[in-house]
């Protein structure tokens, strides 16, 4: 049911807030993947590539958010509600596997998963841990009665056939929120624990207002050790364990859904969510400022400068490598690191979006720094040829998130339709299936009152 939504517009002109009722006939931005809003009607799911595919690989999820593989037959996938399923062999098992508690409320919810094997040892090193397989979850955790809400990262003992033993290792906020809670995890290639929180509707140092409040864990990426959430010993803006500084990789980010590393360079990147502009793609180094709330899309067109961000020693700012002028509320990015759908794509970036149900494609350049975008050369997409020109595929709705299999092909999370979609070779589908899936459809288009927003609570 379309509602009117209470709607959040920072602007640096007045660096002020402004909240107003909005008409639902209006923008009501509903764009949040994790949003509960009336499903858009399904299309045919289709992919531009006349040698590849799409397939339905496991139905019948609630409101998915992340999905993670925990080895060639089983995938942990979570739903918003706070049930992580298990999907074994391609079957999704007929009960959760763990319940968790969790405030659902707009964003809040069962949000992120990494899993990590260990060396079957104990180990000083970051990524050695005892278990032979450990599992975290970001999730907003229930405060029960009187009890205040928070954003908590645990990880958890998989045992083959439960999560057991959990351990905090990150206490986050989440008021006031509700939105805006990012929570995206990820093992990055040296072994850490990354995970993306959003600004929660702060105004703090964190979120460029030098005279805000100082910084609070919000609209950061923390990178900590994976045995006890110790902030990671060379993380760029302090080595000082008693610095809340210490824990963060970056900063300056207003909300995200997608979060990965370059499998050839380690680099790591994100996606984030304008206001009412600016959907953005980053390639994330250590220190980087987003630039949030002063900045958002190019810094050539913000009127603003680096020197009005907050800048703590050793951050950085810099451009996004690509943005959408009107956003498409851009949710996860992923390097498919296989050459199973051909190798044009192998280490090659996927991205989808919740506004239109499309798959992006982007090759990387030679050196890996940048997409190439011969059609873009400003780096923005601000008219339907330019976005039609990076749509890779079509149909899924909502997509929340994106992950390489161990078969090496592109599996798709779609919230509304509680699929896990698999992209494969057309080779591999049923008789007469491949034509279909191959043929564009026209993008799956929405209502005007929910979705045009690169958040839903501007």
């Amino acid at each position: 049911m379309k509602v009117p939504k209470l709607r959040r517009h920072v602007g640096r002109m007045s660096k002020t807030i402004i909240i107003s009722f909005m008409v639902a006939a209006v923008l009501t931005c509903l764009i949040s993947p994790f949003l509960q809003y009336q499903p858009n009607v399904a299309l045919a799911q289709s992919v531009n590539d006349p040698n590849l595919g799409v397939e339905s690989f496991v139905e019948g999820l609630s409101s998915p958010t992340s999905m993670a593989f925990l080895d060639n037959e089983n995938i942990l996938v979570l739903e918003k509600e706070g049930q992580v399923r298990l999907v074994s062999n391609g079957e999704l098992l007929p009960n959760p596997i763990i319940q968790i508690p969790v405030d659902t409320e707009s964003e809040r919810g069962l949000l992120g998963i990494a899993v990590m094997n260990g060396s079957g040892g104990t180990s000083s090193g970051p990524g050695q841990i005892a278990s032979a397989q450990t599992v975290f979850l970001y999730y907003t955790e229930s405060g029960g009665e009187g009890g205040e809400l928070r954003n908590r990262v645990y990880k958890y003992s998989w045992n083959g056939q439960t999560l057991d033993n959990p351990t905090l290792l990150v206490d986050l906020p989440a008021i006031p929120g509700p939105n805006h809670n990012a929570g995206k995890l990820m093992i990055g290639p040296d072994n850490y624990l990354y995970g993306i929180i959003g600004d929660l509707n702060h105004d703090g140092k964190l979120q460029n207002f030098p005279n805000g409040p100082d910084p609070d864990d919000t609209s950061i990426i923390f990178r900590v050790n994976p045995n006890d959430g110790t902030p990671a010993p060379d993380n760029p803006l302090s080595t000082d364990p008693n610095n809340p500084l210490s824990k963060y990789y970056a900063y300056g980010i207003r909300n995200s859904f997608g979060l990965t590393f370059d499998p050839v360079t380690k680099n790591v990147w994100d996606t984030e969510n304008g206001p009412a502009s600016n959907d953005e793609i980053n390639l994330v180094k250590p220190g980087f400022n987003s630039g949030w709330q002063t900045i958002m899309g190019p810094i050539s067109a913000s009127g603003s400068t680096e020197d009005e961000l907050v800048n703590f020693p050793g951050s950085h700012y810099a451009d996004p490598l690509l943005t959408w002028l009107d956003p498409i509320a851009v949710t996860d990015i992923e390097f498919l690191e296989s050459s199973s759908l051909g190798e044009s794509y192998s280490n090659n970036v996927f991205v989808g979006d919740n506004n239109n149900g499309n798959l992006y494609y982007f090759k990387v350049n030679p050196d890996r720094t940048a997409l190439v975008l011969d059609n873009l050369p400003d780096l923005v997409i601000d008219n339907e040829a330019e976005q039609s020109s990076t749509i890779f595929g079509n149909g899924f709705g909502p997509i929340t998130d994106l992950e390489t299999g161990p078969d090496g092909y592109l599996y798709v999370l779609s919230y509304d339709a509680g699929i896990i979609y698999r992209i494969v070779p057309s080779s591999l589908l049923p008789a007469g299936a491949a034509e279909t899936a191959t043929n564009m459809s026209p993008t799956n288009e929405q209502d005007e009152d929910s979705a045009n927003d690169g958040d839903e609570d501007n």
